[in-house]
């Protein structure tokens, strides 16, 4: 496989990037007219339907589908989406999500005792540094909250990463997109539980007014552009490449993320939020790293960590060693 990117293959990976960083506006948008947790079972039913239809279903076990569902699809999406609902801007939202990473690694070390490398650990260092930072200029009044609840989204996600890494799927694309049959019940489930059927049925009714049509551009932009769109190029992508050459990429998601957010709703970081993005930032770029003077079997692949995106921010993912007389696995 190549060592670099293309400069088109570049374009695109640029692409997904503004694709991803935009997405959070557009969960802005339809956060406007539905309830949060309604919301997440209506995004993953729209995706459900077409892929029972379309998409064969990946080759993995049950138990590794259905974790990839409810800790990237049911705990990312369910306090992600509660989170903005209680006033956690888009634009930082894109940024604190990006804690997927480094808990991702720090799982996959005690639960799956993964090998991390030093230089990956002062990454999750650095990168806890920095939400640390921002959560302290969120710690005024109501602010902290829906900070925290992005946080749990981003470990949710890192959970779901678990489960993806342990599936192994031949196609990484049709994983993400049959994880979105595993979504809707239980959070139709929680959403009646916890929003109660009277804000549901309000949402619906109001739901075929000009005033929803916003809504329902970001629910369409989520779905298509940001799912489907965005992680079949990036998984096009990762086929081509090496993930370390394609992961930093990811990076440009917080700030098309927080650029967007600035230019269409007028959302300003503060100071102290902008230096807690850029060591955040830092510090996983740091963990996705190759370490100099590293063995020449994790050179190789073996029990490496490297950085992967799914259908919304960055992780760390398992590459394991390469197949006999073959190219490495993906």
């Amino acid at each position: 496989m190549s060592t670099g990117l293309p400069a088109s293959h570049r374009l695109l990976a640029c692409a997904v990037a503004v694709i991803w960083g935009v997405n959070f506006l557009a969960i802005h948008l339809s956060l406007q007219q539905f309830p949060p947790l309604f919301l997440v079972a209506l995004r993953f039913l729209l995706l459900a339907v077409p892929t029972l239809l379309l998409v064969p279903r990946p080759r993995v076990p049950v138990r590794w589908l259905v974790g990839y569902g409810v800790g990237f699809g049911v705990l990312q999406f369910t306090f992600l989406y509660s989170g903005m609902a209680a006033g956690m801007p888009a634009g930082l939202a894109s940024l604190v999500l990006q804690a997927s990473g480094p808990f991702t690694l720090v799982l996959g070390a005690l639960l799956l005792r993964e090998k991390v490398l030093p230089r990956q650990w002062a990454g999750v260092a650095m990168a806890a540094c920095g939400m640390v930072v921002v959560g302290v200029s969120r710690a005024g009044g109501a602010q902290l909250v829906p900070y925290l609840l992005v946080l749990l989204g981003a470990l949710g996600w890192a959970l779901g990463n678990l489960s993806s890494r342990l599936a192994a799927p031949p196609n990484p694309l049709h994983l993400t997109l049959w994880m979105s049959v595993v979504v809707p019940v239980p959070m139709l489930a929680l959403s009646l539980v916890v929003e109660g059927p009277r804000a549901i049925v309000r949402s619906l009714d109001t739901s075929l007014t000009a005033a929803a049509a916003p809504a329902w551009a970001g629910l369409a932009y989520t779905v298509v552009i940001g799912t489907v769109v965005g992680s079949g190029i990036w998984t096009w992508l990762l086929a081509r490449h090496p993930a370390g050459v394609v992961g930093p990429f990811s990076m440009l998601v917080p700030v098309v993320g927080m650029l967007a957010a600035g230019v269409a709703l007028g959302e300003r970081p503060t100071p102290l939020e902008l230096v807690g993005g850029l060591v955040v930032v830092a510090g996983v770029l740091l963990g996705a790293g190759r370490e100099r003077g590293a063995p020449e079997a994790q050179r190789l692949g073996w029990r490496r960590l490297e950085p992967w995106r799914g259908a919304g921010g960055t992780s760390l993912r398992l590459r394991v060693p390469p197949q006999a007389g073959g190219r490495p696995s993906r």
